[in-house]
């Protein structure tokens, strides 16, 4: 079977290098294409949609805007959706110029990093779905709308072993099979120890110097003990009936998986969470992750998670939030 991962990462590096002209090259997009981004953008249906709704405003913003891949991996889903499926962890590179989904700009460079599913049917994407990490952007733009981060600020790095785009495809199904069994077992946890089954250990899925990247309002960390700290622990804190799993994309490619659910999570606002009280309301949360694995276990995990859409949710608009900062 040919190989598609190249020729639809071709098309989006040409979709995003000409965003911001006149003539935006389209072509990998299907006419009835339906893209689901992130809040506040939403659901776009057809490519015209798509350019008018999403992608124009994006080149607009981002002057000279081009697209860096970290992870571009591909696989057949192993859910009940099925087909073939994309999956990346890029950033658009650009000076932020012009306004974005109304946040101002800053007019200074701007790595805006993007977590993407795309599935593909007769060489073109036909559904995709995206979450750009705006509160990471209005950090980059000094006006960052959430208390201080727990984990580190940083820009994803690339893998350690620098192969994550166009990976040699084989033991794609043994790293999918590694990741499944840790979110298996990952869902039942010890409320004082905030532990789960098989996660660390000698023969635990994580690799003991696995490294968590995580989105604009966490940060990233080292090892299972500063997952916890950072992540883990005031999550479970403040969600502890969370139900996630719920996936409409499970792919493996080589050393790489990658799993996404629109929404993954449900779960109840129960405690204090990056400085809003808790207000016992019913939440749902859209997930991307990607895994790196080595010698069997999970050692890099990038996580793009919807928190605009969150604290949409919980009547918080952090674009407003940022904006306001800026005129203070």
């Amino acid at each position: 079977m040919p190989d598609y991962r190249k020729p639809i990462r071709d098309g989006l590096i040409d979709l995003a290098r000409t965003a911001g002209t006149d003539r935006i090259d389209a072509d990998i997009l299907a006419e009835d294409v339906v893209v689901d981004a992130s809040h506040p953008f939403g659901t776009f249906r057809g490519r015209d949609a798509a350019i008018d709704g999403l992608i124009r405003p994006l080149g607009r913003a981002l002057s000279h805007m081009r697209r860096r891949d970290e992870i571009f991996i591909g696989g057949a889903n192993r859910r009940q959706t099925g087909g073939a499926w994309v999956a990346s962890v890029t950033h658009y590179v650009g000076t932020f110029a012009a306004p974005l989904a109304g946040l101002r700009p800053s007019d200074r460079l701007a790595f805006l990093r993007s977590g993407e599913f795309h599935r593909i049917e007769d060489g073109r994407i036909v559904q995709s779905r995206i979450v750009l990490d705006l509160p990471d952007l209005m950090r980059q733009a000094g006006r960052f709308p959430l208390p201080p981060v727990s984990g580190t600020e940083m820009l994803f790095p690339a893998p350690a072993t620098h192969d994550g785009v166009l990976p040699d495809p084989d033991g794609g199904d043994r790293s999918l099979d590694v990741v499944e069994g840790m979110l298996a077992d990952l869902h039942a946890f010890d409320p004082a120890t905030f532990e789960s089954r098989d996660q660390t250990g000698a023969t635990g899925y994580w690799d003991e110097d696995m490294l968590w990247y995580g989105p604009g309002g966490i940060g990233s960390n080292y090892r299972w003990k500063g997952f916890v700290k950072d992540h883990r622990a005031p999550f479970l804190t403040a969600f502890p009936d969370r139900k996630g799993g719920n996936h409409y994309c499970r792919i493996g490619d080589g050393n790489y998986a990658a799993v996404s659910g629109w929404p993954s999570m449900t779960m109840t606002h129960r405690g204090d969470y990056l400085g809003v009280p808790a207000t016992g309301r019913a939440l749902t949360l859209r997930v991307m992750d990607f895994y790196r694995c080595a010698g069997g276990r999970i050692a890099e995990n990038w996580v793009l998670l919807d928190y605009m859409d969150l604290f949409h949710q919980l009547g918080i608009d952090l674009i407003d939030r940022s904006n306001r900062m800026a005129a203070a």
